[in-house]
């Protein structure tokens, strides 16, 4: 196979993971330290650039990155800069023909693992490839489905970018306290996900989490979703109904775009956080509830708010603590596994043999803007999937599924 395209021999799904990521713009270079490597026992995966790298860092969690210094486009020690952002375990040895001693204390100041000049010495390599093994944290592939026990609150959660690790560390702290919680991100990035994370990882999990959309529900029929209705209390009321605060009652209650909240219902709602109490429409009894409520919505609150769309008192005893959502443009590192999750819960489903996306169309998959964040690139991979007769997804089809736009 074309370096171009990425060479590499295929690990077994059993066994110690022993993947090498080769990074080299000399595509003879490539291919011969991809063949010491291959006949020294180790999986081998090789690009020419720095970008071809990132994608396969993600994708395949190799246990070694071995980059030339000077490249095109990304050199050596941006390339491990960028690389040091996704995992900072993952060791990076250095190869140049341009080495030189403050080259070497810099590179090593900064937290390269090794620095050799070429022509290697082919033991001296392989050692230094030996103790970076010994080091690595190996291959973090379907980590989402081995997280300890303390961990699965976060199982649905499928990340590696730093941005989402702190978001979620944040959650898990007030996961533990009944404050209101406010997520605020545009639309796509798995608001509601993160709701029921932090459902997951209360005291309140083995209760009801209900989410509601407050933008699907027509003005007139919200109130009684929410906090239920009397029969006869208006035309079609045939029964009694509890509303879904009731419904949530001990556990979690998600007010999806609550920016769309109309404002007559903002004041009950407002009530209802001041005395844990709902009256169903038509009735003259309220109930207690007892609810955490978790909020979300992609508009800016605070304009609202400015503008009187929204009651600001409302807005202060929902937003104790506000989680913000990054968009997928802010964590590209975790495309990859985004994408590949969906792939595979498609292939599985339907028992077809497309089980990978090619370098190139992982690349444009790496590179695309991304206004529609998640949602988006599910339906992408969905469109891409659908229409692939082979095993490889080509790039051919993702650019369809992007409908062509220009990439950032």
């Amino acid at each position: 196979m074309n370096a171009n395209m990425g060479l590499r021999t295929v690990a077994s799904d059993k066994g110690e993971n022993k993947t090498i990521l080769l990074v080299d713009d000399d595509q003879d270079l490539l291919k011969l330290f991809s063949m010491r490597l291959k006949a020294s026992g180790y999986d081998v995966i090789a690009v020419d650039s720095g970008e071809k790298a990132l994608v396969e860092v993600s994708l395949h969690h190799p246990r070694v990155v071995i980059t030339d210094l000077r490249m095109d486009g990304m050199d050596g020690m941006a390339l491990f800069n960028a690389i040091h952002k996704i995992n900072s375990s993952l060791p990076v040895i250095i190869l140049t023909a341009h080495g030189t001693i403050p080259e070497a204390i810099e590179a090593t100041k900064q937290g390269v693992f090794g620095f050799i000049t070429k022509p290697f010495d082919p033991k001296q390599l392989l050692d230094q490839i030996q103790r970076a093994m010994n080091v690595s944290m190996g291959d973090n592939s379907g980590q989402m489905d081995n997280l300890p026990p303390s961990q699965k609150w976060r199982k649905d959660i499928i990340t590696q970018s730093q941005v989402m690790e702190e978001l979620l560390s944040q959650a898990n702290m007030v996961a533990t306290s009944d404050a209101s919680v406010f997520i605020h991100g545009q639309s796509g990035t798995g608001k509601e996900l993160l709701a029921k994370a932090v459902h997951a990882a209360s005291p309140r999990r083995d209760h009801p989490f209900v989410a509601v959309n407050c933008a699907a529900i027509p003005e007139h029929l919200l109130e009684s979703e929410l906090f239920g209705h009397v029969k006869g209390a208006f035309t079609g009321a045939a029964g009694n109904y509890e509303g879904l605060f009731k419904a949530a009652d001990g556990g979690t209650i998600f007010l999806d775009e609550i920016g769309d909240m109309p404002l007559s219902l903002q004041v009950k709602l407002l009530r209802v956080l001041q005395e844990r109490q709902v009256r169903p429409v038509g009735s003259t009894r309220s109930t207690h509830v007892d609810v955490r409520i978790i909020s979300a919505t992609h508009c800016d609150i605070d304009e609202e708010v400015r503008l009187g769309n929204f009651r600001e008192d409302l807005f202060y005893r929902l937003n104790v603590v506000m989680l913000e959502l990054p968009s997928l443009a802010d964590r590209r590192q975790d495309i990859p596994m985004l994408a590949k999750h969906f792939l595979e819960k498609l292939a599985k489903d339907s028992a077809t043999r497309v089980k990978s996306f090619a370098p190139e169309a992982m690349e444009m998959l790496m590179t695309a803007p991304w206004p529609g964040n998640i949602r988006q690139l599910q339906n992408v991979v969905e469109q891409s999937f659908a229409l692939c007769p082979s095993a490889v997804i080509p790039a051919r089809l993702v650019l369809k599924a992007l409908r062509g736009k220009s990439f950032r």
